[in-house]
């Protein structure tokens, strides 16, 4: 997609005129200050999209399309799972932005032993709102029409099931022998990931993960921030599997 993309929830048959308004109508005409003749896209941020050409503006809030095209786009193969142990700050929001704009398909939150921060209660509900909302606005800046989701948080045992079901599982972690880089890695199905908190991957948690099927992996001689790793990872992986071909 080279158009700039707005969120919608609901989509007309090719051919209608759709009124863009609220908090996207508002970004497409004063922040965007699209003109008529202009294209765009709408998306439900789950894969359907119209392909549009702006007709007019209203006041400050309101752009006019004509939807000149509905389409669907396929989930795309190998998917591909970042666990993300929970980081510090405003670093976990940096991580699912920019996995989200290199194409992850899901980031799952993980509450690892050594993390630092904690979600619970109201927190831990606003910070996975955060997330959502880093993702979804990330997802429109470069342009998706299929956002990656981000999972309710998981606990140890349940991403050692998720690495179970995948058809390639790997932790990132410096104890691993072998590089992301070269290993054999599925055409099609599921890979997950799991990024490790600032503190690292405890050994407790390594082996529950390596009976689950998932063994350790380095990307190279230096070691990188839980906040960036993904990211860095999932691009070596996109470009493998040629998802970036």
């Amino acid at each position: 997609m080279t158009a700039p993309v707005f969120v919608v929830e609901h989509f007309r048959p090719d051919g209608h005129r759709y009124v863009l308004d609220g908090p996207e109508g508002r970004h497409a005409v004063s922040v965007k200050r699209l003109r008529p003749g202009e294209e765009v896209v709408l998306t439900d941020g789950a894969g359907r999209y119209a392909v549009c050409e702006v007709i007019d503006t209203e006041g400050k809030d309101r752009l006019i399309v004509h939807m000149t095209s509905v389409s669907e786009e396929a989930e795309a193969t190998p998917r591909i799972t970042v666990v993300q142990a929970l980081p510090k700050g405003d670093r976990g929001e940096v991580a699912v932005e920019t996995m989200t704009e290199v194409g992850v398909d899901a980031v799952v939150p993980w509450q690892a032993a050594r993390c630092i921060t904690q979600w619970k209660g109201d927190r831990g509900l606003k910070a996975l709102a955060k997330w959502r909302a880093t993702a979804r606005e990330a997802g429109k800046q470069s342009r998706r029409v299929r956002f990656c989701e981000v999972a309710e948080p998981a606990t140890t045992k349940q991403v050692a099931a998720l690495l179970a079901a995948a058809d390639f599982a790997a932790v990132l972690h410096e104890s691993g022998r072998e590089r992301l880089a070269t290993a054999e890695l599925p055409a099609e199905g599921d890979i997950v990931l799991v990024v490790g908190p600032e503190g690292g991957v405890s050994p407790e948690e390594l082996a529950v993960f390596a009976q689950a099927g998932a063994e350790p992996y380095v990307l190279g001689n230096t070691v990188l921030r839980t906040s960036t790793a993904g990211t860095a990872a999932a691009a070596l992986l996109l470009g493998r599997t040629g998802r970036w071909s």
